[in-house]
C-alpha cells in the first residue's frame, strides 16, 4: 500500500516513540509494544524550553507572542528572544506553539536571504516538526540549533516509491555549503522495510553541500538513513541508526565519537545470515579523494551485518579505534557481489576493539592498517578541516 504524501501525526508519533525505544533499548528493537514510560518523554517534547545560547534575559514579562494574542504556552519562553541581529549573526526563531516568528523550520529557512555571507542561526525549540525541509544551494551558512537530539526533531515519511527515487525521499535535504546542525534529530518515520523490499528506502537527511558539520545530532531511519552524498562533512558525537547501508553516498566525511546502532533483523542463534550493513560508499575512481573515516566510534544493536558494501568500485571506508559488538559479520566487508571490486576498494581497520573487531576471518581485500597508513584518516585534516571547521566552532560559541 502506498503511503499518503501527507504525514499522519498520530502514526508518526508512534513511529517516533519506536525510535526512542531503539535509542534507549536497542536490543529490544523489534518489540513493538506501546507500553513504555517513554511515552511521557514524547509528550514532553511539545513543551517550550529556554535556549541553549548564553543570552542574558532581564525581563520577567510572560507575554511573549507574535500574533498580538496572549498564548499561555509561551509563559516560560524568554521574552527578549531572539536577540537583535549583529553584523556576523542573524537569529531565526522557530517554535511550534507560536512563541516565535516562525512555526515551521522551512518558513525560517525561506526567510534567510539568498547568498548571505552571515551565519544565519535557525534556532528550533523543543518539538517534533512534521515537515519536509530543503536548504537550497542559494542559502549557505545556515545553522539548525535544536535543544537536544532527543528533544528537537524534523520528521517526514517519504520512501523511494512515494518520492520517485531514494535520493528524493529525504526528510531534510541540504544543498547549500556551510551548513551546521547541533542538538537536533533528523528522522524518516516510514515503515521499517523487510530486507529486499522494493522502493522502501527512506532517507532521513541528504547532505549534498560542501563543508557541513554536525554536533550532537541524531539520524533515525532504517534502510539508507543518512545520505552522506557529496562534499566534506564532519560528524561529532552523533547517534546514527539504521539497518541496510544506513550511511551511504560519495562524500569525504569524518565521524568522531559517534554511536552507530543497527536495527537490522536479529539472527537466530547458530545462524549467520547477513541482515544489514553500516556503510555503502560510492567512490567511482582512484583519483577521487572521497571516503568515510570513523574514529573512536562504537557499533552495536541487532542483526549480523557488514561494516560496508562496495556500492561503487573504489569504495573507501576506514574504522579506527572503534568498538564493534558481535553483530559484525566475521568477513567484515562485501564487494557488492562483484569480485572485480576486490582489487579497487579501500577498506581499512586500525586498533578496533570488541567481539566484532577480530580480523582473523576478514575478506582478503580488507586491510589491517599500519601506523603510517592510518595517519591521513585520524583527524580533521582528512576533510581539510583546518581550512573551514574552526570558524564553525567559533560561530556556535558566539551565537
Amino acid at each position: 500500500m502506498q503511503m499518503s504524501a501527507k504525514i499522519n501525526g498520530a502514526a508518526a508519533a508512534a513511529a517516533f516513540l519506536l525510535f526512542y525505544t531503539h535509542l534507549y533499548f536497542p536490543t529490544t528493537v523489534h518489540l513493538y509494544s506501546s507500553a513504555t514510560p517513554l511515552l511521557g518523554a514524547l509528550v514532553n517534547l511539545t513543551t517550550p524550553s529556554l535556549p541553549l545560547y548564553p543570552f542574558s534575559v532581564d525581563s520577567t514579562s510572560t507575554h511573549h507572542q507574535y500574533d498580538c494574542k496572549y498564548n499561555p504556552l509561551c509563559d516560560d519562553f524568554p521574552p527578549d528572544f531572539p536577540p537583535p541581529d549583529i553584523p556576523a549573526v542573524s537569529i531565526f526563531c522557530v517554535d511550534p506553539n507560536g512563541c516565535c516568528e516562525f512555526t515551521t523550520v522551512q518558513a525560517a529557512v525561506d526567510a534567510v536571504p539568498n547568498h548571505s555571507s552571515k551565519r544565519n542561526v535557525v534556532w528550533i525549540n523543543k518539538g517534533i516538526y512534521f515537515e519536509k525541509v530543503t536548504v537550497p544551494a542559494s542559502k549557505p551558512n545556515i545553522t539548525f540549533q535544536g535543544q537536544g537530539f532527543d528533544l528537537t526533531a524534523i520528521a517526514w515519511n517519504d520512501t523511494a516509491k512515494s518520492a520517485n527515487g531514494t535520493f528524493y525521499s529525504a526528510s531534510v535535504s541540504v544543498f547549500a555549503s556551510g551548513f551546521i546542525a547541533k542538538n537536533i534529530s533528523f528522522i524518516n518515520v516510514a515503515p521499517i522495510p523487510r530486507p529486499g523490499a522494493v522502493d522502501a528506502q527512506a532517507v532521513a537527511i541528504r547532505i549534498n553541500g560542501d563543508q557541513a558539520a554536525f554536533w550532537g545530532c541524531g539520524f533515525f531511519g532504517a534502510q539508507d538513513t543518512l545520505h552522506d552524498d557529496r562534499g566534506r562533512h564532519y560528524f561529532k558525537e552523533c547517534f546514527i541508526q539504521g539497518s541496510i547501508d544506513f550511511i551511504f553516498g560519495d562524500a569525504r566525511s569524518l565521524y568522531e565519537n559517534c554511536r552507530l546502532i543497527s536495527i537490522a533483523d536479529p539472527v537466530p542463534s547458530g545462524q549467520r545470515s547477513i541482515t544489514g550493513s553500516v556503510t555503502a560508499h560510492a567512490r567511482v575512481s582512484e583519483d577521487d579523494n572521497t571516503g568515510y573515516s570513523f574514529v573512536n566510534c562504537s557499533i552495536g544493536g541487532t542483526g549480523w551485518i557488514w561494516l560496508g558494501r562496495a556500492w561503487r568500485p573504489y569504495s573507501r571506508v576506514i574504522f579506527a579505534y572503534t568498538s564493534m559488538s558481535d553483530i559484525i559479520a566475521s568477513e567484515g566487508w562485501n564487494d557488492w557481489n562483484d569480485h572485480t571490486r576486490d582489487q579497487t576498494v579501500f577498506y581499512g581497520e586500525y586498533k578496533c576493539t570488541g567481539d566484532g573487531a577480530n580480523l582473523a576471518d576478514r575478506v582478503p581485500y580488507a586491510q589491517k592498517l599500519s601506523d603510517v597508513q592510518v595517519l591521513p584518516y585520524l583527524n580533521t585534516s582528512f576533510i581539510d578541516g583546518d581550512q573551514w571547521l574552526k570558524p564553525y566552532c567559533d560561530s556556535l560559541i558566539s551565537a
